[in-house]
């Protein structure tokens, strides 16, 4: 992970070993989509690359795609209010560069 691509404190806490690191199906599901488009350079699974870097992958459950359904429209990226649902469920903090999220109160971090 290169720390330039980030934000130094978000790079900060996705490098403290006292932090687990979550990275949500969805985005895995858009990396996947945005590779098949062609707007991603991607190689490999994607799966196997997150976890073989230290983090864990977030299924994506009911209670999240309800909540993702139930949110207000402050954003309409079906991928970002995915997000917002399960870091608002789970009480995750939020790793992000768009500052729109923000409007839903949940801990956001500045990617």
């Amino acid at each position: 992970m290169g720390g330039a691509l980030l934000h130094p404190a978000a790079y900060a806490a996705i490098a403290d070993p006292g932090n687990a690191v979550l990275v949500s199906a969805a985005s895995v599901w858009e990396i996947a989509i945005k590779r098949a488009v062609g707007k991603l350079d991607f190689e490999g699974a994607i799966a196997p690359n997150i976890l073989e870097n230290g983090f864990d992958v977030l299924d994506i459950g009911a209670a999240h795609a309800e909540r993702a359904g139930h949110l207000p429209p402050h954003h309409s990226d079906p991928f970002d209010r995915m997000l917002v649902a399960q870091a608002d469920l789970d009480k995750l903090v939020l790793v992000t560069r768009d500052s729109r999220l923000q409007l839903y109160g949940i801990p956001i971090l500045t990617a």
